[in-house]
């Protein structure tokens, strides 16, 4: 199993995030080839040992990298990365991270 783990800071309109990331982003991301799962943080969202808190935490589930890889790379995918500039245009604002897991 390999995952897809993306943070986002608080956005400057957490109503305007909340509504596009709910109504557009999650039904555009549900389309990618491969996707098994999608998950997202419910309620606050802390850092253990203090920092900077997150505004929200979302959670793809692909077979492997692999999978992420060309789910990005297709039309689909690219729409994605397109349509997070839409409601996190600022790089700093979410932080992607991939890797394989394994239960343990």
């Amino acid at each position: 199993m390999a995952k897809m783990l993306v943070t986002y800071r608080v956005p400057k309109d957490e109503a305007a995030f909340a509504r596009h990331y709910f109504e557009t982003h999650i039904p555009l991301a549900k389309k990618l080839p491969g996707l098994r799962k999608y998950e997202v943080s419910e309620g606050p969202v802390a850092r253990l040992g203090g920092g900077e808190s997150r505004h929200f935490v979302a959670i793809l589930h692909f077979d492997d990298r692999a999978a992420i890889e060309r789910a990005f790379a297709s039309a689909q995918g690219l729409a994605c990365a397109a349509d997070r500039r839409e409601f996190a245009p600022d790089d700093a604002v979410a932080e992607m991270l991939i890797f394989d897991s394994r239960e343990v």
